[in-house]
């Protein structure tokens, strides 16, 4: 099992400095350190952050996504070349069992909590579980979890890796082999986009309109069967 902090990640990048901070950069669609730099887990995989887009993918992050581009710029070169043979067949594109799934509504996590409700639960049977047996095997399940936005950074960066390893337990418990998965705290840092929550509510009327936050993402990636 590994787990990646944004503490952690952001250190590495900027060699080991206490003040380090990863922060989002809207226009990227990723996180990056202080430096510009985009931030990754331990893995490799560059951390997307809720603004990501296929669009605004990254070459050097998502091979999958810049290929197609590049075949497309390919092809035009060709024809200028005046290629007359037959094109042969083209291989089959490989097959994919990716998908992304966030707990949320009653699935969410209790306030200060990273205990699973029963909704997850039944969530992470239904739509991860079961969706698995369609992979022929598992590149990588990613999961990251979050917390609203009252309260400390360092203490919901805690609670939100605690979430994470709540959801990785659970399907670890399921069979799902741990080597595939890599857990991560992104604490407060990536609130659902659109949430409008006034902070002059009373403070339990807050806690739960900040509910959705409280969640955690698992993003599989992995050849079809």
């Amino acid at each position: 099992m590994r787990q990646t902090t944004v503490a952690a990640l952001a250190a590495l990048y900027l060699g080991g400095m206490s003040a380090a901070v990863a922060q989002t950069n809207p226009g990227s669609g990723y996180m990056t350190d202080q430096r510009g730099e985009v931030v990754r887990s331990g893995s490799g995989l560059c951390w997307r952050t809720s603004a990501w887009t296929p669009a605004s993918a990254s070459a050097a992050c998502e091979a999958d996504l810049a290929a197609p581009a590049a075949g497309a710029a390919a092809a035009p070169a060709a024809a200028a070349a005046g290629a007359a043979a037959a094109p042969a067949a083209a291989a089959a594109a490989p097959k994919k069992c990716d998908f992304t799934v966030t707990l949320a509504n009653d699935e969410t996590f209790d306030f200060d909590r990273a205990k699973l409700k029963p909704a997850a639960i039944a969530k992470l049977d239904r739509d991860v579980l079961a969706r698995l047996n369609s992979c022929a095997s598992l590149k990588l399940v990613l999961i990251t979890g979050h917390t609203d936005r009252l309260g400390q950074a360092t203490h919901n960066q805690k609670l939100s890796e605690q979430r994470a390893e709540a959801v990785r337990a659970y399907l670890a418990g399921k069979g799902v082999p741990g080597d595939s998965m890599d857990t991560m705290g992104a604490g407060k840092t990536q609130p659902v986009s659109g949430l409008r929550c006034d902070d002059a509510l009373q403070r339990q009327a807050l806690i739960a309109c900040l509910a959705p936050n409280r969640r955690v993402t698992i993003e599989v990636q992995g050849p079809a069967r």
